[in-house]
């Protein structure tokens, strides 16, 4: 199978995929009100009656990361990672999937997580097939991740430009590693009464070592067991992303 008939398959596989129910399942994923109407995540009215609102609950921001895939040289498929600015006030100089806050001007998710990898890394998103929207995930800091899965069709069309500003590096990893225990390891967490894994990878590439754990590692897992249909050769134990009802300014979630 060559590559473009590689990716066909993959896209229609993956554009198959439901996200299965997230957060507080009644409250937490309808979280926009436009005109009365409860809107989705991807902007599909989901009921048309209003949620009543609590001035003082807890809401997160939304933000949108890119996994963007395309095939190595030696056929296998590849995610693009980049190793965030040491002068960022969050997760400085820490590996990081593409990607940001959404902004007002956003359609949706896809154009959010693509908007800032063009911001960040020079992605133009016209060389993205996009592929799926899975689920949200909640960050360290609270915000409302969702990932978004793209094809690099054409990797040669891409020459990374990273924002000095933001990305100190650009590089690329095996996307089946995270469904590998070599150089893996776990720590136990808990949030909100809720144990949970936290996953470390290390890994090495052109004489420079980089370290994906968190967040990144729980998105990628989720990713990998997505595309290969398979579970992980390690114990996965994903947080309950659930929202505290109240948070002080200095909550953070254990990663």
């Amino acid at each position: 199978m060559d590559t473009s008939q590689r990716f066909l398959a993959l896209t229609q596989q993956l554009r198959l995929y439901k996200p299965p129910p997230s957060f507080d399942d009644f409250e937490e994923q309808q979280i926009e009100e436009a005109s009365g109407d409860v809107v989705s995540q991807v902007r599909i009215p989901e009921s048309r009656t209003p949620i009543s609102k609590d001035i003082n609950r807890f809401r997160p921001k939304r933000a949108a990361v890119l996994i963007c895939l395309f095939e190595g040289d030696a056929g296998d498929l590849r995610v693009i990672l980049t190793k965030r600015s040491s002068t960022l006030s969050t997760h400085p100089g820490e590996v990081a999937l593409p990607g940001g806050k959404w902004e007002p001007q956003d359609k949706n998710d896809a154009e959010t997580a693509t908007r800032e990898a063009k911001e960040e890394i020079g992605l133009d998103p016209s060389l993205v097939n996009i592929a799926t929207v899975m689920e949200p995930f909640l960050s360290k800091h609270l915000l409302r991740v969702v990932p978004v899965i793209g094809i690099l069709t054409d990797k040669e069309a891409f020459n990374p430009t990273p924002n000095p500003s933001e990305v100190e590096t650009v590089f690329h990893a095996p996307l089946e590693m995270f469904l590998k225990d070599e150089n893996q390891k776990s720590e136990e967490r808990e949030w909100m009464g809720d144990k949970y894994l936290v996953h470390f990878f290390d890994y090495d590439m052109d004489d420079k070592k980089y370290m994906i754990r968190g967040l990144t590692a729980t998105i990628l897992i989720k990713a990998a067991m997505l595309v290969f249909q398979r579970s992980p050769a390690f114990p996965e134990q994903t947080p309950k992303f659930k929202y505290p009802r109240v948070v002080a300014k200095d909550t953070i979630m254990p990663y």
